[in-house]
Order: C-alpha cells, then sequence, then structure tokens
C-alpha cells in the first residue's frame, strides 16, 4: 500500500432530513442506515482503506463526536480525528487537514470524501481513485470525481467539461449551481454535465497552494499554527483560531475560482443517501417497492414505502401508499415521501414546540 495515499473523511454533518434517525446526538453516518452491519462511516473508511494505509486516514468531524467515532473506527489512533470547534464549511477544514498532512509528508496525495455515501462496485471506485491519484502525482492539478446523471436531479450542483475533449480526465469548464428541472434536462441532453459528488483528489501541495492563491486570509490564518500541527499544542492551536476562518465551501472558495480544475467521470454507481428516498432506492424492495429496514412486517394494499425500526418491532401496514414510516424509541414518523424535503423545515417547527427534546 502506497505510503504517499491519504484520505480525509468528512463526518461533521447532522443529516437532519433523516430524522428522527439522524439527531445533533448521533447523526446518520453513525448508523448502519441500510442494514448491512456496519454504518455509513465504517463502510466509508472500508472501502478507502482498500488502497490507502489505515493510519493514513484522517476523520473531520465535530468535537462531540470523537468517542463515537474513536468507538465506530478502532483501527485509528485519536491523533487521526480531526475535531472543528465551530461549523464553518469544507473549505476550512480541508485546508487545515493539507496542512497537517503535508507537514508530515511533503510528497502526500490526498482524497476527500464524504462519510455517507453508498458505493456497490468497490473495485470501479478504487480504480478511478488510482487513475486520480497518478494525475496527481503528474501534475499540480485538483481533481473530482463526477457521476454519470441518471435524471434530472434537482438537488445536486452539476459539473460541466469540455464536450469535444475525449481525454479519460478533462478540464473542468465550470461548477453549476443546482438547477431547476428544466436546467437539469437540458444539463442531461447536452451530455457533458456531470453529478458533483464532493469527492477531490489532489496533492497536499496543489491545494495548500491554491489556499494561497485564493482564500489567502484562511491560509494565513491556519499557517500560523504549521510549527504546533501534529504536536500536543495542536488542539489548542485550532480551538483559539477556528471559529475566526470564513464560512465557506471549498466548491466557492477554491475551486470554482482555480484554472487547474479537472474531472474524472467516474465508472461506479453511486448514492448520496441525502433522503428517505435515496435510501428507498438502494434498499431491496418486495413486488409492491416497499423497502424495510430492521422491523419485521405485515404489509396489506400499500406500496412505495420505507420502513425503518432500531429494533425489530412488528410494523403493520394496511392501505398506506408513498410514506416514510420510521420508529425510533421516542418519536414515530408517518410523512409523505414526496415531501422528504420538507423534513428540515419539520424539525424547527418540532423544535419550537418541545425544544431540543428530539433533535
Amino acid at each position: 500500500m502506497n505510503k504517499d495515499y491519504y484520505a480525509v473523511i468528512m463526518a461533521g454533518g447532522i443529516g437532519s432530513r433523516f430524522w428522527p434517525v439522524s439527531t445533533q446526538a448521533f447523526p446518520k453516518q453513525f448508523h448502519d442506515m441500510l442494514g448491512t452491519g456496519q454504518t455509513l462511516l465504517q463502510k466509508t473508511f472500508s472501502r478507502l482503506n482498500k488502497i490507502i494505509p489505515s493510519e493514513n486516514i484522517y476523520i473531520l468531524t465535530n468535537e462531540i463526536y470523537l468517542e463515537i467515532t474513536l468507538k465506530q473506527l478502532p483501527e485509528i489512533s485519536e491523533k487521526q480525528v480531526v475535531l472543528e470547534p465551530a461549523m464553518r464549511n469544507t473549505a476550512p477544514c480541508i485546508l487545515l487537514s493539507a496542512l497537517k498532512i503535508k507537514k508530515s509528508n511533503p510528497n502526500a496525495l490526498m482524497l476527500v470524501a464524504p462519510s455517507d455515501h453508498w458505493i456497490e462496485d468497490e473495485n470501479a471506485f478504487a480504480k478511478d481513485v488510482q487513475a486520480c491519484f497518478d494525475a496527481a502525482q503528474r501534475e499540480d492539478i485538483l481533481l473530482t470525481l463526477g457521476i454519470e446523471p441518471t435524471f434530472p436531479n434537482t438537488g445536486f450542483g452539476y459539473i460541466e467539461s469540455d464536450k469535444n475533449d475525449a481525454s479519460e480526465i478533462k478540464k473542468v469548464k465550470r461548477f453549476c449551481e443546482k438547477p431547476d428541472y428544466e436546467t437539469a434536462k437540458q444539463f442531461l441532453a447536452a451530455g457533458n454535465f456531470l453529478w458533483n459528488a464532493g469527492i477531490f483528489i489532489w496533492s497536499a501541495k496543489s491545494i495548500v497552494a491554491s489556499f494561497e492563491n485564493h482564500l489567502e486570509e484562511m491560509n494565513s490564518l491556519f499557517s500560523k499554527g504549521i510549527a504546533v500541527l501534529n504536536t500536543s499544542e495542536e488542539k489548542e492551536f485550532i480551538e483559539n483560531t477556528y471559529a475566526e476562518a470564513e464560512n465557506i465551501s471549498i466548491d466557492y472558495g477554491i475551486l470554482e475560482k482555480a484554472d487547474n480544475v479537472y474531472l474524472k467521470r467516474a465508472t461506479f454507481d453511486w448514492n448520496d443517501l441525502g433522503t428517505w428516498g435515496a435510501l428507498h432506492d438502494k434498499l431491496e424492495k418486495d413486488k409492491n417497492n416497499n423497502s424495510v429496514v430492521n422491523a419485521e412486517t405485515y404489509i396489506k394494499d400499500s406500496k412505495n414505502n420505507v420502513v425503518f425500526t432500531n429494533t425489530k418491532k412488528l410494523v403493520v401496514l394496511d392501505g398506506i401508499e408513498d410514506y416514510i414510516v420510521v420508529d425510533k424509541e421516542d418519536v414515530l414518523l408517518l410523512f409523505p415521501k414526496k415531501k422528504e424535503q420538507e423534513i428540515k423545515e419539520l424539525l424547527k417547527e418540532v423544535s419550537n414546540k418541545f425544544g431540543k427534546k428530539y433533535l
């Protein structure tokens, strides 16, 4: 296994659209959402561990999730968990991890990936990552893996590449915001737009240089602490500095400004597991398109439902169609699948009425 390969898994999100299973105290990446015997974080770690040494895999998360991260990933040490004392989007945490990695290995190549994606063909994933690592080693470029769109999704950002470029790795023309439905249809018809999966590969040198060029203030803020990174004094430096960083994504802060951003079309299947509907798509279904995690079920005249229980509880459905049915210790959710994007709003309403009791 190549000692110059590193990975950074972003595991700090709350996954509020998966409420009531995903909560602030116990977000979705720490749950076995598909009933596979592994949590999403564990699945992501094991997928990366096939090509990247376990000691080179860092987890970026909130300090309140340190204990659960170490419990779920006994293969790593506490120093591999980079704790964010404040929510500041993706750019600051990626810069911090790049500086730490570059300090320990100036020749490092690093992959950045979310903790909650579902990828079935792990061999195809490994081949794509290897091709990107090879390219990032050869050239000063920032790479992203783009996903072949299967329908005009309005919930994802898109990446446009040159239509006439037949190369495996193409230059990015532009990043596109989440489109409306008509624009998404045009993107699909054009054939040179891919979904932005948020999986990035680059050398530590290249990404740090990009921060120096495009987010100069953030770079100088964190560079003050290079001497203490990877030492016992690092924690204090981060706690005193992190909240001062601009709240900005890596896409806005770096990738949309840099002129050395390239794209590889992914050859693996991918699901971002962002909603109960996305989970329903990935699960096995009965003849009436109902999918079930954990529950025992008696289902009659019901179709297109997703049922999730924490324990092997019996769930009886009769005459129910297109619903999310979730049973957790203290919350029972029955919610129309077509309104799944509104669960975030629902959470605010629940919070207003009951405080933080169910969050």
